[in-house]
């Protein structure tokens, strides 16, 4: 971050430069010394690297350690720590001893940061406006010079640009112009997207000659922008220069433009390494042009850099093709994930504040987007969209367009309701349940039972902990877990086989502990991803020293999977797992959203059960409702009962009973009540004892208790042969009991 801070605040946010001649782009060649002077203010900066240096080398580590805290105390901006390392005249030196820092524990986190500062200068200066155009200058000067000048500017990248793009259009300088062609198509990748950026804003001769470099630098990335100017370009030059460098990229003229750039938007939302000019840095680069000023760049959060990308590339393809709805749909999804993926208190560069928010666009485009939206998140197993995806079709989507209208061949919100994630299957359950279908779709059966999960509970949490033969590190982390609030699954020293029957019978596996050897978590974590309860399970892999750099760089696009050292605080760990959660899943079901499941499922289920719903029957969750009865209370209580008094189930009718028998005051009308609504409906379907019970009720002292019980009695029919028997019995009890006394 301090090295992007610092260069954003030199470059003030944007550099531009405006087209002319060489002279004025680039100052006369100057000599360099080959070695500058130590300054006096310095001395005791030198003093304290060339002991750091000189400690390291004799490894005395600790000693090392303490003398490069020093240096790092005093503060030194990252360029000028680079000038102090050139100054001391021992780079060499220095780097070696970073190189053996970095394999001693404790002089490991100094080393680090030292070299961070180092790579940070170097960065920062060979991406300074003045330090480019020294450079650039240098092009034409002797072998080393340019050769130097060369590793300066391919080390600054796309920082340099605007300034390249000046001297390779200028035409007094044939030299220059000649190098810099040469600089551009060594520089690959970074140079296509400033040079695709102005190419439509110049004039037919600059044009043709970025056509003649963009068809010597081999990436396909080019080809958009290149077939979009030869098929809309009126001059017969540009069109033949595009032709060429389109053919030399192996493209087709003819290819359809839109459908071009919708499949360079995917691939940037795919997040690739090719498409990513800086990946260990916090911000990319997003070009403008504008023929005033030319080239300006416009630093944004890496987090947000590739959704910026394919939106940008979608807008053109949409402008070319409004009527494709998959490109739409990209568009959508990008949106979304930029609002997920926005920093805490960032002002995005590209995406205005007054724009509206991603929200509105997905409710806007309605429901046959939504689904093609909510199809891409499943299969990126990307759990926040596809969550965002089915709100929008909620809010939008009639009966048919929820389960009766396939996507393709599929049915997207109703693979929703297997996607193993209990947020994405509630929330899949209660758009469904919500829609009252009237016939019957794939999973239907699912969906009563997802919704009486959620009322029964929706907080718990499951997880698997990988650990092979070490018990000790199994009952270690199960411990942690089990205090974060997990139920976890049985040991499994052969691995996620092992397991097949536990993970059956829980609702879904919220997170996967591995503590293993490289190889073996490579292996649990494929088989997992492989297997369709555990493929969008977070997992965090606790990892020796010399496997976590490998891991992190084998998941390092895959926010579900998050790669630590397994000498971990137990406080590290639990912040690895809240911090995992929160960003694969959205974070554990806390007791207030559990609360606001329970209510909405509670709302779907009631209304499915009065409008006596025969595709989503409430029967179906008769077990779990009955059993919530018993931990729930209150309003919840009720209108629980409520949705069991419409099931035509002797133990659903006898289960209200029973609890009305246990309860007190006001909830005991109330049930008493809905023991009578379910007699109306099917019939008396409680046991003699339950008769029993309430014929005491209906002799009860209070007056407002028995006429209750009496209605009761009434609605369910409780008939003399019934009565009679009870009756007299129970006076042939009472007696007894007097004559007892």
């Amino acid at each position: 971050m301090r090295r992007v801070t610092r260069n954003i605040a030199n470059l003030s946010f944007s550099i531009t430069l405006i087209a002319g001649s060489a002279s004025m782009l680039i100052p006369a060649p100057q000599a360099y010394a080959s070695v500058v002077q130590p300054d006096a203010d310095h001395e005791q900066e030198l003093e304290l690297l060339r002991d750091f240096i000189h400690f390291v080398k004799i490894a005395r580590f600790d000693v090392a350690a303490d003398l490069g805290s020093q240096l790092l105390d005093v503060g030194m901006e990252p360029e000028t720590f680079v000038d102090l390392v050139e100054r001391s005249r021992e780079q060499q030196r220095f780097e070696e001893a970073i190189a053996a820092g970095m394999r001693v524990p404790v002089l490991e986190p100094i080393a680090a940061k030292l070299d961070s500062a180092f790579r940070d200068g170097k960065l920062a200066r060979a991406r300074n406006p003045e330090e480019i155009a020294r450079n650039i200058a240098l092009l034409t000067q002797g072998l080393r010079a340019r050769s130097l000048a060369r590793e300066r500017l391919i080390v600054a990248g796309e920082y340099a640009m605007p300034q390249l793009l000046d001297a390779y259009l200028q035409q007094s300088d044939l030299s220059l112009k000649a190098q810099v062609q040469r600089l551009l198509v060594d520089m690959g990748r970074q140079a296509i997207i400033p040079l695709t950026t102005a190419m439509p804003g110049l004039d037919a001769a600059r044009q043709e000659a970025i056509a003649e470099v963009l068809g010597l630098i081999p990436y396909r990335t080019s080809l958009p922008v290149l077939i979009d100017i030869y098929q809309s370009t009126d001059n017969d030059a540009v069109r033949q220069a595009c032709g060429r460098a389109i053919s030399r990229l192996g493209g087709n003229p003819s290819n359809d433009v839109a459908d071009m750039y919708a499949l360079l938007a995917d691939s940037y939302y795919a997040q690739p390494a090719e498409l990513t000019s800086f990946p260990n840095e916090d911000y990319q680069l997003v070009w403008n042009f504008n023929p005033g000023l030319g080239l300006v760049m416009v630093p944004i959060r890496t987090p947000v850099f590739h959704e910026a990308m394919a939106m940008r590339m979608a807008e053109r393809a949409l402008t070319l093709d409004p009527s494709n709805n998959e490109t739409l749909a990209l568009w959508i999804a990008s949106n979304y994930s930029r609002e997920l993926d926005t920093p805490e208190n960032y002002e995005n560069p590209v995406y205005s504040s007054d724009r509206r928010d991603a929200e509105y666009y997905g409710i806007a485009v309605g429901p046959d987007i939504d689904q093609l939206v909510l199809r891409r998140g499943l299969d990126t197993r990307d759990t926040p969209l596809v969550r965002l995806a089915i709100d929008a079709l909620a809010q939008t989507a009639g009966p048919r367009a929820l389960w009766g209208q396939p996507i393709g061949d599929r049915y997207p919100l109703l693979e929703s309701l297997t996607y193993q994630n209990r947020r994405v299957q509630f929330e899949a359950a209660l758009a469904l349940g919500k829609a009252q279908p009237v016939e019957s779709f794939g999973g239907a059966e699912r969906v009563i039972p997802l919704l009486a999960s959620a009322v029964m509970d929706a907080s718990s949490l499951h997880a698997i902990v990988l650990t092979g033969r070490d018990r000790e590190a199994y009952d270690q982390y199960r411990a942690s877990l089990e205090q974060l609030g997990f139920i976890v699954l049985p040991p499994a020293e052969n691995g996620l086989s092992d397991l097949d029957a536990a993970i059956a019978e829980v609702p879904t596996v919220d997170l996967i502990v591995t503590s293993l050897g490289f190889d073996e978590t490579l292996s649990s974590i494929e088989s997992a991803r492989a297997d369709n309860k555990l493929a969008v399970a977070p997992v965090l892999s606790l990892m020796g020293p010399d496997d976590v750099i490998p891991m992190t760089r084998q998941y390092h696009r895959d926010q579900s999977v998050s790669v630590r050292r397994s000498a971990i605080s137990n406080s590290a760990f639990d912040e690895s797992v809240s911090t995992l959660l929160e960003v694969a899943s959205g974070g554990p079901i806390g007791a207030d959203e559990a609360d606001e499941y329970s209510y909405r499922s509670i709302e779907v289920l009631r209304n499915l059960a009065i409008s006596n719903n025969q595709v989503l029957n409430v029967s179906d969750a008769s077990s779990i409702l009955i059993d919530v009865l018993d931990q729930v209370e209150g309003f919840t209580l009720l209108d629980v009962a409520e949705i069991i008094s419409y099931m035509p189930q002797p133990k659903a009718q006898q289960a209200i009973m029973n609890k009305a028998l246990e309860s007190s005051a006001d909830i005991q009308l109330e049930l008493l009540t809905m023991v009578a609504d379910s007699g109306k409906r099917f019939g008396n379907q409680i046991n003699n004892r339950q008769i029993r019970r309430l014929i005491e009720l209906a002799q009860d002292p209070d007056d407002e208790l028995a006429t209750v019980a009496v209605a009761t009695m009434g609605a369910l029919e409780v008939t003399n042969s019934t009565l009679v028997p009870l009756i007299l019995n129970h006076e042939a009890d009472t007696g007894s009991a007097i004559s007892e006394r």
